[in-house]
């Protein structure tokens, strides 16, 4: 069983368009609406494992009942804790070149006993999971120092696990020891307040966060690929990538890959890396199941090009 939770979820609606013109009228060759949010996405990939899972959310107004029914046409058990705010509704344009430009809004302000009641929410459902997966953005209303609590309280239950957040509430929750987090390479250069311009910087970072408290690092360096740091040692892996689709959603689906295959060493980073390289080739935030999977495209190693510089320094 695999929890996720996500304190701002959200409906993502894309528009697919021959070429985005500004300030013309365009016209969509086709258009979608998914649940969306990082947790969500990471549930929806695991639910397309055939693996069970729970979506610990809050969820507010038509937008979040209609957030609920997709997930349970998904097949996903939702724990709802209601809101008087509204769910968020972000909007993507698709370009058939892969070029993707989002629009995220905001979200609803969590009152104490909403934010407290999604912890509960959180609590009750740890008992029976083998990770908790909180990710993403906290909305307005709670402290940096919420994702710290949620950490306690799951391990408290008897879980692990993943977090993949950023800025503040990745460095406060670091004292609580997470069993993984799960940054890109940005996120893991302003975790360390330094560029990281080589695969060994995003390595020597990994390190970092570890001796802050992380237990692993699963680091995300884009067309690079994916570097994980654990007990196990460092390894460094990669996938080739067809055509790219549309990249909302991928590093989701790449923790999905990571925690379904164990979550630990080599076996989830190739799992981790093949579920992302699937995503982004299909459309929107379509998560990908095991029949879009090519694993043998997969390519993992503990010999560490440490000296490669990154396509897209941090």
């Amino acid at each position: 069983m695999i929890v996720t939770v996500t304190p701002n979820p959200s409906l993502d609606r894309t528009f697919e368009v021959p070429r985005l013109e500004r300030g013309a009228v365009l016209r969509a060759g086709a258009d979608r609406v998914d649940p969306g949010g990082k947790g969500v996405n990471v549930s929806r990939a695991v639910a397309a494992a055939g693996r069970p899972t729970v979506a610990v959310l809050p969820l507010g107004g038509a937008e979040g009942a209609l957030l609920e029914r997709l997930l349970d046409e998904h097949g996903i058990e939702v724990a709802g804790v209601p809101v008087r705010g509204s769910t968020r509704v972000n909007v993507a344009v698709a370009e058939p070149d892969g070029t993707l430009t989002k629009i995220n809004a905001a979200g609803p302000v969590l009152a104490p006993a909403e934010a407290d009641a999604l912890l509960a929410a959180v609590g009750a459902r740890s008992a029976r999971a083998d990770w908790v997966a909180c990710c993403g953005s906290l909305p307005r209303g709670l402290a940096p120092e919420w994702y710290g609590r949620l950490v306690a309280a799951a391990h408290a239950g008897g879980s692990r696990i993943a977090l993949d957040t950023s800025g503040p509430a990745l460095t406060a929750a670091l004292r609580e020891r997470p069993d993984v987090v799960k940054p890109n390479v940005h996120e893991l250069a302003q975790a360390v307040g330094r560029p990281l311009a080589t695969i060994g910087d995003v390595a020597d970072a990994a390190e970092e966060l570890r001796a802050l408290g992380a237990r692993a690092v699963l680091a995300s360096l884009g067309a690079d690929g994916q570097l994980l740091v654990d007990d196990s040692g460092t390894h460094f892996g990669t996938a080739p990538v067809a055509a790219v689709r549309s990249d909302v959603g991928a590093g989701d689906a790449s923790l999905a890959g990571f925690l379904v295959a164990g979550g630990t060493g080599p076996a989830a980073l190739a799992s981790a890396l093949a579920h992302g390289a699937a995503a982004v080739g299909l459309p929107g935030s379509v998560m990908p199941g095991p029949a879009d999977l090519v694993p043998e495209a997969v390519t993992v190693t503990a010999t560490v090009p440490y000296d490669r510089a990154l396509a897209e320094p941090a």
